[in-house]
């Protein structure tokens, strides 16, 4: 039976280091498969960072940038998106969709490709230590890559460092979040009229689909301009981890991301990288790219 809004706590672990990561975990799977044509026009590197945290312990956390390949400072649009995940930490997202979303959005075309960061947490499920995290991101991208905005994405657990930032500072001009918790997600109430996407399977055994209505009704408890978009989209009989929607919650969140940054979406190419499918296919195949990706560390689940 699904919990109603909290996730279990993770034990405090030694956070991980970048290169402690394989590299199957750097690209989506098909980024590289899918012939010569797609090669050419979707294509972006990956660093490794290791971004300083002013928080006290152990003041690093690990983050997985794609950029546009070649990679021009300042040459790239002035929104970044950052990828969260669950209550165990990792950085490829439910059923891996952050590497197929990231790849995409650092791989459209000229000056509306986005910076895209997958962001570990070095102590998961303590919102305390992860909302300094995710903080630390958004001042790296602003001092050290031109970034003026951020998108946030988070997967579970992840919605509460993600609302927490995102009801605190204006940097973040939009948030989407997969099968969110309500706890410590007071934060969307002073979100509107930034637009909110929430997608969540009915068939949640871990977190209830009932927490993303929950959340939708206090975005707009905090709505004072008439202005508000919040959008909840459920996928029927879908687990925690989406598996069985998962390409199609990740091309939504992918075009959510694009239209809060300004990417004109009426291009052509730019509506081919969307719709170009670059996720594992089966669900085993998924599971093991977020078990290599830390993911699913300690009480996390796809159910």
């Amino acid at each position: 039976m699904a919990t109603q809004g909290l996730r279990p706590d993770t034990a405090m672990k030694q956070p991980l280091k970048p290169e402690s990561f394989p590299a199957s975990v750097e690209h989506a799977p098909r980024l590289f498969q899918s012939g010569e044509t797609t090669e050419k026009k979707l294509n972006c590197d990956v660093e490794r960072l290791h971004i300083k945290v002013n928080d006290g312990p152990d003041g690093k956390v690990t983050g997985f940038l794609h950029v546009p390949s070649p990679y021009r400072s300042g040459e790239h649009n002035k929104t970044a998106a950052i990828l969260v995940s669950g209550a165990g930490g990792g950085v490829v997202g439910p059923s891996s969709m952050y590497l197929s979303m990231a790849d995409k959005l650092a791989s459209l075309p000229s000056q509306q490709a986005l910076l895209a960061l997958r962001l570990d947490y070095r102590y998961p499920a303590r919102n305390n230590y992860c909302v300094p995290d995710v903080r630390a991101a958004v001042d790296y991208l602003q001092r050290e890559r031109q970034i003026d905005n951020v998108v946030l994405v988070g997967w579970s657990f992840g919605s509460a460092p993600v609302l927490t930032f995102a009801g605190m500072d204006d940097r973040c001009i939009g948030a989407a979040m997969v099968a969110p918790q309500t706890a410590d997600t007071e934060g969307i109430r002073m979100m509107a009229p930034r637009p909110v996407l929430l997608c969540h399977g009915t068939g949640d055994r871990t977190l209830s689909h009932t927490c993303s209505k929950r959340l939708k009704e206090m975005y707009k408890s905090g709505d004072r301009s008439g202005r508000a978009e919040v959008k909840v989209k459920l996928f029927n009989g879908d687990d925690h981890a989406l598996t069985r929607h998962a390409q199609e919650a990740e091309t939504l969140i992918t075009q959510f991301i694009m239209r809060c940054a300004g990417v004109d979406m009426d291009s052509g190419l730019v509506s081919k990288t969307v719709h170009t499918p670059l996720m594992a296919g089966s669900r085993e195949e998924k599971i093991e790219l977020m078990k290599k990706g830390g993911d699913l560390k300690g009480n996390e689940s796809v159910d």
